[in-house]
């Protein structure tokens, strides 16, 4: 399923895997760019690589559940933007980039494109996506993209922090 290759006007998105070693680490390893991320920041390198083997070893499915692309920009991984199927039909999606690309526009372009192929090409309409409610970015991005906020909930523990916090979830049905 490697086959997957995503083009906007001047990004690529690529199926990630161990050859993102290096850049993925750089901003999964990150506090100040992973502060309110569930799974993140990555404690060590060997944690990253643990990740992106897995990543690897779900794009060489035949049908694969998850889906992440390393973003690149002018040749360069600057992030990643993934999906995950549900059993529901819906799919989830997440997004990171390396803080020097914030505000940009990186996002919004790498989400909207994802949104589109898979709309297109797997007959996905519903899509859902969760933050926390201190990540201001992230659901201004879900709102740009169409979402709108269904929930919010308590409970919420961040990889790399100590207080538990809320979340938004925000959903798009095309």
């Amino acid at each position: 399923m490697k086959d997957i290759i995503i083009e906007t006007q001047r990004l690529r998105l690529v199926p990630s895997g161990p050859q993102y070693l290096a850049a993925v680490h750089g901003y999964a390893s990150d506090w100040e760019n992973t502060v309110y991320m569930l799974f993140l920041p990555n404690r060590d390198i060997q944690e990253t690589a643990v990740f992106l083997e897995r990543v690897e070893e779900e794009w060489q499915k035949d049908n694969p559940a998850f889906f992440e692309f390393a973003v690149l920009y002018e040749g360069q991984p600057i992030g990643a933007v993934s999906v995950t199927t549900e059993n529901n039909g819906a799919a989830e999606l997440g997004w990171i980039l390396q803080k020097r690309y914030w505000g940009h526009g990186f996002a919004y372009e790498a989400a909207a494109a994802v949104i589109r192929y898979f709309a297109q090409h797997r007959g996905i309409t519903h899509f859902i996506a969760h933050c926390d409610t201190q990540n201001t970015a992230s659901y201004r991005l879900m709102e740009k993209l169409g979402m709108v906020r269904t929930g919010e909930s308590g409970g919420r523990r961040n990889h790399g922090g100590e207080q538990e916090s809320r979340e938004y979830q925000y959903e798009l049905i095309l």
